[in-house]
């Protein structure tokens, strides 16, 4: 009797033993389903909001066209012609050419004073706009910042390398104009003037224009002849290409760089053929850089009794 009860005790906990287990493994099989579905539905939801997400597009993004040196925006800019190659390398060159306008400011040379002591100066700011065309034409969807690279290069003079600069001479040059012609005479005294005692150090740049300044009556400037279209006519400021002229003969003889000269549409009589340097207020330049590693001064020397104007290119004896 004790072994049947037994073997039915022990028939029951089987029984009941594999009840629990199909129990469990129903539960965890349920479990897993519904974990494995959550995932499913989670998978389908990424890629649903994949195919919402919109794909960022160059040409429907704002820039912020930033100053290198300052950091602060100077433009803002949507570049909408960016899959048009030609239309926008013509709209980015546009760009950087308007902006150039408002910045570049032409270096202000030093000069020298009746004491010998450095006055006066400013730095030429510029803005490259090659540069600035090149990032723009580099844009991508995750920097809206664009460097706008303006670059300042300050008078390279100190007051120890002026010393003794007027000493000796690298090249003189004079030229001729008639004593009588009082109007004339003055513009070519004025425009000297200006240009006297202007110091150059290493890589310093010379501009005329921005030298010697607008050629007005309020600034004391005649009217006097002048070549326009191969034509003499009066103007204000006429007799100033012979100032400019001569400095050009200078500086040439000097061995300074030109970088920038234009001629006359007809021959002028105060130098020979070719070697003259029109310019005009808004038009023509005359521009140069002192490619020697000493600084160099100019003199300029307009005598009204004789009519002799003459340039001088002179530096200090250690220098050479």
């Amino acid at each position: 009797m004790k072994k049947v009860l037994g073997a039915l005790l022990l028939g029951a906990t089987i029984v009941s033993a594999f009840i629990a287990y199909s129990m469990y493994t129903n539960h965890s099989a349920k479990q897993t389903a519904a974990i494995e579905q959550k995932q499913a539905a989670k998978k389908a939801e990424k890629k649903t909001e994949k195919k919402k997400k919109p794909v960022l597009k160059i040409e429907d993004l704002t820039y912020q066209l930033k100053d290198s040196r300052t950091g602060q925006v100077m433009k803002e800019f949507k570049p909408v012609h960016y899959k048009d190659k030609d239309v926008y390398d013509q709209e980015i060159k546009q760009l950087a050419s308007e902006l150039a306008k408002g910045i570049d400011t032409p270096m202000q040379n030093i000069k020298m004073d009746a004491n010998g002591s450095l006055t006066g100066g400013s730095k030429q700011i510029i803005l490259k706009e090659a540069e600035l065309v090149e990032n723009l034409q580099n844009l991508n969807t995750k920097q809206l910042d664009v460097k706008v690279p303006v670059y300042e290069t300050a008078p390279n003079v100190t007051a120890a390398s002026a010393q003794g600069i007027a000493d000796v001479s690298l090249a003189s040059y004079s030229t001729r104009f008639r004593p009588s012609d009082t109007s004339r005479n003055r513009n070519v005294q004025l425009s000297a003037e200006a240009i006297n005692n202007v110091v150059l150090g290493p890589g310093d740049s010379f501009s005329y224009n921005q030298t010697v300044g607008e050629r007005t009556a309020e600034r004391g400037y005649q009217p006097a002849p002048e070549i326009i279209n191969k034509q003499l006519v009066m103007g204000i400021g006429g007799g100033i290409c012979q100032t400019s002229s001569t400095l050009f003969n200078a500086i040439d003889g000097a061995g300074l760089q030109v970088t920038a000269r234009s001629h006359h549409s007809k021959h002028v009589g105060y130098v020979p053929a070719g070697k003259d340097a029109t310019v005009s207020w808004g038009g023509p330049d005359f521009k140069f850089t002192n490619n020697k590693d000493y600084p160099v001064i100019i003199k300029a020397y307009a005598n009204v009794n004789t009519g002799i104007l003459t340039v001088d290119v002179r530096t200090s004896q250690r220098a050479i």
